[in-house]
């Protein structure tokens, strides 16, 4: 699914319902500007509502232990001008949330992942509901194609699908497993052309991981060399990805044909990004997870 846009509809981790779109080019993007976002705690991922006109941060709270079950996980927003708005901007009645990683938001549903479940929330009522999911140890990143979810799971090497997406007010939502243990290890998702999905792989510093690609049915096929260990994806209107990287510590640019072009670095933990086509190119929210941080790096040509 190629990234377009319309006043009322939004796809993607960082949704963003625009009515332009950057002209589409195939000479590497450059940094026009960079700046960061600071007071959070452990922060691993942003998504954009379009209709508020607001960010979304998954955030660890103050303890960088990313598997650990200590209710101190929040969602909080803020200002595309890098303004806190509200801290724990979402707090689910009757439960708690631990380590939320990955966020997807579609129209007024709002995805993020928690270790061993997904949560999806109404962003008008705030209503949530917690989905677990058998098997899976490290929920990474969700990402919605058509009326299902997709979720990975970098540490057990996995990939599995909910029936249907939206299952906030469903009885018995399908988790099925459709991929595992092929040395994938899937982090970051995102919708590719033709209903397929791309994906990157995160494992160990000596154990390189690419860019895949996953048609429905099939098992993912790799389309990049090994680059490093990598988190946040999203796919241009003109099909080249960015995407970043905890080896190099960046943000970087992929197609076939030019491979790595690296972006933005300086970072320690480059974790989910967000991207929001704008008239100068794109603006990327880069969270970096180590460093409790959120950069802004305004691309363009």
């Amino acid at each position: 699914m190629i990234k377009k846009f319309f006043a009322t509809v939004a796809f993607g981790t960082c949704a963003a319902a625009l009515t332009f779109a950057p002209a589409v080019s195939a000479k590497p993007l450059k940094v026009l500007s960079d700046k960061t976002v600071t007071g959070f705690g452990h922060v691993e991922s942003v998504a954009y509502d379009p209709h508020a006109k607001v960010f979304y941060t998954s955030d660890f709270g103050a303890a960088l232990k990313p598997a650990d079950k200590d209710g101190q996980g929040k969602l909080t927003t803020f200002s595309m001008d890098g303004k806190i708005i509200k801290d724990g901007a979402i707090k689910p009645d009757g439960n708690v949330m631990n380590k939320p990683k990955g966020i997807w938001i579609r129209g007024n549903r709002l995805w993020t992942t928690d270790i061993d479940s997904v949560w999806v929330f109404d962003l008008k009522t705030k209503k949530g509901k917690k989905l677990p999911l058998p098997g899976i140890t490290f929920a990474n990143d969700p990402a919605v194609i058509g009326g299902s979810l997709y979720v990975s799971d970098n540490r057990s090497d996995q990939l599995v699908k909910v029936t249907p997406a939206d299952f906030l007010n469903a009885k018995s939502p399908k988790v099925q497993v459709i991929y595992h243990g092929g040395s994938v290890n899937p982090n970051g998702l995102y919708p590719g052309k033709g209903g397929t999905l791309l994906m990157v792989g995160f494992a160990a510093k000596d154990k390189p991981r690419g860019i895949f690609e996953m048609a429905p049915g099939k098992q993912p096929k790799k389309i990049s060399d090994d680059i490093g260990m990598l988190d946040g994806l999203y796919r241009m209107k003109n099909g080249d990805l960015l995407a970043t990287d905890w080896v190099s510590g960046s943000l970087f640019q992929w197609n076939k044909k030019m491979g790595v072009h690296k972006l933005a670095d300086g970072f320690k933990g480059p974790a989910d990004i967000c991207v929001v086509p704008n008239k100068k190119g794109y603006l990327v929210a880069v969270p970096d997870l180590v460093k409790g941080e959120v950069r802004l790096v305004q691309l363009g040509y």
